[in-house]
């Protein structure tokens, strides 16, 4: 299997210009093609820098957005009435919370009325029937571009702990400790550890690979051994999901120079 190229920057402002360049042409190719554009797309830390950057972008170019298809890849689950249900939209920690305020609220914003992300463009997996999701996502043509954070202590990407098959898809998972410490760290709402969730419906590996492009994006000294272990991997490590990268048809590895290390 060839080798997954890696592009270092100095900085995560750096890295958040190129990746939203990079977003931006791709998405008005598909508007001039007339079709929607699918970017599948995380929480927490990671993306920060790029989805600052593109609302600059956005801001200057005025691009037309309102054709482009947020797939989220997660969202924590809580008990319910029924079972496990999603946590509530309020929760500043929600992926919910997180795609209104941090994706669509800022892009809209910065937009006319018409050319902004549609409320109903955005995505999330149903708890209720969680392989729907893989089933629409390829109705709609597959994900065009999947942006990707890997968690610091295990190489969890979405909610797909160490151990994860490489055949796995969308599905409703038990998190880990690890992640959930992650998640702590990333969402300090939380308050304490007791209160991160202890499941989740995420997207699985296979969902991921099968999209036509991947970036996954790493930045600060704490990312350096998920950037390690995936700079010494050619193929998919369950012990590792960001590995998952070298499985992409078009993967790459973006850092900044403290990831790097």
């Amino acid at each position: 299997m060839a080798s997954t190229p890696i592009r270092v920057f100095t900085t995560p402002e750096a890295l958040g210009d190129h990746v939203a360049a990079l977003l931006l042409d791709r998405i008005g190719a598909a508007r001039r093609e007339g079709r929607p554009f699918l970017l599948g797309s995380p929480t927490g830390r990671t993306p920060r820098p790029v989805l600052d950057a593109l609302a600059r972008r956005v801001a200057a170019t005025r691009e037309d957005l309102s054709h482009l298809v947020v797939v989220m890849m997660d969202e924590y689950l809580v008990p319910g009435a029924r079972g496990l249900a999603y946590a509530p939209s309020s929760e500043p920690w929600s992926c919910h919370a997180f795609a209104r305020v941090e994706i669509v609220g800022r892009l809209n914003a910065v937009l006319p009325a018409g050319r902004g992300v549609r409320e109903t463009m955005v995505w999330f997996p149903d708890p209720a029937a969680p392989d729907a999701y893989d089933a629409r996502i390829a109705a709609a043509g597959g994900i065009d571009l999947f942006l990707l954070a890997s968690g610091a202590s295990d190489g969890h990407v979405a909610f797909n702990p160490p151990g994860s098959p490489r055949e796995s898809r969308t599905r409703i998972i038990p998190l880990s400790e690890e992640t959930r410490r992650d998640n702590l760290l990333t969402f300090p709402t939380f308050g304490t550890l007791e209160k991160v969730p202890h499941h989740g419906v995420s997207v699985g590996i296979a969902t991921i690979v099968d999209s036509k492009e991947a970036l996954m994006l790493a930045w600060g000294a704490g990312k350096r051994e998920t950037v390690s272990r995936m700079r010494a991997a050619t193929r998919y490590e369950p012990d590792w999901p960001a590995t998952l990268i070298h499985e992409c048809a078009r993967g790459e590895i973006i850092v900044d120079v403290a990831a790097a290390g």
